[in-house]
């Protein structure tokens, strides 16, 4: 008989080595796909995202630490306060690791070595481990031994040439998009390990960079480069090789007309009285388009001006022409489409002045396996005491001769 679980991952242990966004991203994933995520932070400190802000939940504290940035990727885990530099910490963790399927950290590459939690002892220990190391350029190569940060593997990994406006400076992403997309390629890389274990046994260790993911993520615009070897430049909100796909100007501001197709850019010039303009040969195609782009945007802009957002938007959309208003975030939550997909989650908390917080809810959606959402973002160290009395037996004694040596 098959056992029934009610998650994906129901029953997988994780050892999260990781701090501030990308590794935290992952272990977040895995924890709302039903891992039990152990989260080891240093003593008095903890993970370095606890500090950047504000804004911080906690406001209001001496020191604060629930900043809205840990409180962002850090749910549905434990948090143990442990201390790596010292061997007593290392043993303990090396404890956990034999209760663990999964561990993931985002040290520097070899720094773990020191301290005897590098994947080559590791794997002495627990042979069958997934080890997933993520880092900003990898574990071999020339910059192995430098810091990653999202903002330099930005402008490193390509993304920055190609965001902004034609004169304007080169533009970094409005949130941590090399951090998130190294956290999801940490995820599915960890999903296809544990599939690749469940065949054949063995565990192996995942070797996943910012710099990597980075590139990866340039897609077609790389892909462009590679086949025509003319480097993408600039062009602010317009798209490279779809025409109308870019931002226009409605007589009350800004929206985005995302046209995709021949059928849907015909539609839009009916709705917009110009209907001679889809049969033109110079804008009849895509690729028509696209090389009359200026001559074309001309006629655009003068038509757009004639409407209010909402009146292009309840328009266009009843003949599915794709289009929208630029919404800031309070619009976002604000959206209905968002509030009807539960993008929104309350979950308690006691730090919170009313108990409660909100935070971003998980885009997967299954049918049977749900995510669920068991455990709040965790206060430094609020289950160290319960999880090494879980995992490892440990008895009072043993808890409080570890505390005044600050192990934990």
């Amino acid at each position: 008989m098959k056992k029934k679980i009610k998650q994906p991952l129901d029953g997988i242990n994780v050892l999260d080595l990781t701090r501030v966004l990308a590794g935290p991203t992952s272990t977040q994933v895995l924890g709302d796909l039903g891992a039990n995520i152990i989260k080891i932070e240093r003593p008095l400190t903890g993970d370095d995202s606890r500090n950047l802000g504000p804004p911080y939940l906690d406001k209001n504290s001496k020191n604060p630490m629930e900043s809205a940035y840990f409180l962002s990727v850090n749910r549905n885990k434990k948090s143990v306060e442990l201390n790596l530099t010292k061997k007593e910490g290392q043993e303990i963790a090396k404890k956990l690791v034999k209760n663990c399927d999964i561990l993931v950290e985002n040290f520097r590459a070899g720094n773990l070595k020191q301290y005897g939690l590098d994947y080559k002892s590791i794997k002495k220990i627990k042979p069958d481990i997934i080890y997933c190391s993520i880092t900003g350029f990898g574990q071999n190569g020339p910059y192995s031994k430098r810091g990653g940060y999202d903002y330099l593997v930005q402008a490193m990994g390509g993304i920055m040439s190609i965001t902004g406006e034609e004169k304007g400076s080169p533009t970094k992403i409005g949130v941590g998009v090399s951090d998130i997309i190294t956290g999801l390629y940490s995820s599915i890389a960890i999903l296809s390990a544990l599939r690749f274990r469940d065949i054949t046994g063995k565990g192996q260790q995942l070797d996943i960079s910012l710099m990597d993911s980075q590139v990866s993520w340039l897609s077609y615009m790389a892909q462009n480069y590679l086949v025509s070897e003319i480097i993408p430049k600039r062009i602010g909100n317009d798209h490279p090789s779809i025409v109308p796909y870019q931002t226009v100007k409605a007589k009350d501001g800004l929206m985005v007309l995302a046209i995709a197709n021949d059928r849907q850019f015909k539609d839009f010039c009916r709705f917009a009285n110009i209907p001679e303009i889809s049969n033109k040969p110079q804008f009849k195609t895509n690729s028509s388009r696209v090389k009359n782009r200026t001559q074309l945007n001309k006629i655009i802009n003068k038509t757009f001006k004639t409407k209010t957002i909402n009146q292009w938007v309840n328009g266009l959309i009843k003949v599915n022409v794709p289009c929208g208003p630029i919404n800031n975030i309070r619009q976002v939550f604000n959206d209905e489409q968002v509030k009807s997909r539960n993008m929104i989650v309350s979950m308690n908390h006691k730090k919170s002045p009313n108990k409660k917080i909100k935070l971003i809810g998980s885009p997967m959606n299954f049918s049977l396996s749900k995510v669920k959402y068991k455990k709040t973002p965790p206060i430094l160290g609020e289950d160290t005491i319960q999880v090494l009395k879980d995992f490892l037996k440990l008895k009072d004694k043993d808890l409080k001769k570890l505390k005044r040596n600050k192990i934990i």
